[in-house]
């Protein structure tokens, strides 16, 4: 067996172990959520909370903030599929298997995909507790979700990267954020390896490339997500102004506090997009 077919199997596997748990459930919308936002699932009528370490083939979290859990149910009168924590490549996991949910999102049905995380302000028009929609990207975490085989199941072997984060999409937040009187920033995230957190030499690099914000996670998960054919959505709460911008120093418990405090809002953002579909 082929790499490639072996991860078509995995991933039909744990699609099968799935269905068995929420039979008769076709989620169209995937969730993704980020640092210090798991308390989003409390906006989701829940038919099943399946732990990653109970799903054949996931890999289990080890960082605060990221409960572990797949959840399925109803948000705003869509059926939906919600990550309530990710696993991330710093934890020692392979680029395959953190994106492996993703693809099993594929399996399943689902269309679009919603990301979110905790980043970096590297803009210096960005503040503590902003919400950033994320219009583009950019992958410094040097590797890809894609090297080797191409799984033909999953996508084409060069997926077009250009409207990476869907247009229409991030206009239809713009004006959901507006009706709520929420003032969104925009920009490009730029993703890293970590785990330690950027100096101040490596901001100013960033900025200058054009990135305003910065983060761990998110980019494998969005090259995955085209891959699949989804339209992305993302968005980025902005927990910290990046290294070198004050002389405040970063920690990971400093990050999860300003998310949880940002996560009402966040919640409210991205039901009413769902709500408007």
């Amino acid at each position: 067996m082929t790499e490639t077919q072996d991860t078509w199997r995995k991933a039909e596997e744990t699609k099968a172990f799935l269905m068995e748990r929420v039979p008769n459930f076709n989620p169209r919308i995937g969730i993704v959520l980020g640092s210090g936002l798991g308390q989003f699932a409390r906006r989701i009528e829940v038919n099943a909370t399946i732990p990653y370490g109970d799903i054949p083939h996931f890999r289990p979290t080890s960082v605060a903030g990221h409960p572990g859990n797949l959840i399925f149910g109803t948000l705003a009168g869509h059926q939906i599929v919600c990550q309530q924590g990710r696993y991330h490549y710093y934890e020692g996991h392979s680029i395959s298997e953190t994106i492996f949910p993703i693809r099993v999102m594929k399996a399943l049905g689902v269309e679009t995909l919603i990301v979110s995380n905790a980043a970096g302000g590297i803009n210096l028009d960005f503040r503590k507790g902003d919400i950033m929609l994320i219009r583009d990207q950019i992958n410094f975490q040097g590797t890809n979700p894609l090297i080797g085989p191409n799984a033909a199941e999953f996508g084409p072997r060069f997926p077009d990267m250009t409207h990476a984060f869907d247009p229409e999409y991030a206009e239809a937040m713009l004006a959901v954020a507006k009706e709520m009187g929420i003032t969104l920033k925009q920009g490009v995230y730029i993703s890293v390896t970590g785990p330690s957190y950027e100096t101040p030499a490596e901001i100013r690099m960033f900025r200058a490339w054009g990135a305003d914000a910065v983060g761990m996670s998110t980019a494998n998960e969005v090259i995955a997500a085209n891959h699949c054919g989804m339209r992305v959505l993302g968005l980025s709460c902005i927990s910290n102004e990046a290294a070198g911008i004050t002389d405040e120093k970063l920690s990971h418990d400093d990050v999860g506090d300003v998310v949880s405090r940002m996560s009402e809002r966040f919640e409210s953002l991205v039901e009413a997009w769902v709500k408007a579909r």
